[in-house]
């Protein structure tokens, strides 16, 4: 029975697990988005809205139990300056989960997690201008205008010869 069980393992002891989460909490405060595999999304949910809600209250406290859980003083003043105060005046569901299709090499489900305000940069780009085409690229083209010219010139099709009779007439040379 699994009375009262709540979290996941991971395959890992404690230490490892919670260091495990620290990293990736890290990593998606930083780049606001990132993939990983599912089961390790849906643990660190809960662990990152707690941070968020931490980044909220903005006090000397807050910062000092938020560098107790993420030693890295970038992404904790990261945590406070931006991610929280776009948060202020929603009262939770912070993050994400959008799920992928499953990895190549062991099959495992993988998913992005993001926060829900986060906007993708690459589709707001504007589309590439064509760059001018270099020499190299008009002689190619001049190339393939000369190919069918030369193909009409040749009014006989071509014959087509298996392995077998080319390696006879290279015998016979």
């Amino acid at each position: 029975m699994r009375h009262r069980v709540a979290h996941r393992k991971l395959g890992r002891t404690t230490p490892h697990r919670m260091s495990l989460l620290r990293n990736l909490a890290a990593s998606l405060i930083e780049h606001e988005r990132i993939r990983t595999t599912e089961a390790k999304a849906k643990e660190l949910r809960p662990f990152v809205e707690k941070l968020v809600t931490l980044g909220k209250r903005d006090s000397l406290h807050a910062r000092r139990r938020a560098l107790s859980i993420l030693p890295q003083k970038d992404v904790v003043r990261k945590l406070f300056s931006e991610v929280s105060p776009r948060f202020s005046e929603r009262p939770g569901g912070y993050t994400r989960i959008l799920k992928l299709g499953h990895r190549q090499g062991d099959g495992a489900s993988m998913a992005f997690i993001e926060f829900v305000d986060f906007k993708f940069a690459g589709a707001e780009a504007p589309p590439p201008e064509e760059k001018p085409k270099k020499k190299r690229a008009k002689k190619v083209e001049a190339a393939a205008e000369a190919a069918p010219a030369e193909a009409e010139a040749d009014d006989k099709p071509k014959k087509k010869t298996t392995r077998k009779k080319a390696t006879k007439k290279k015998a016979e040379e």
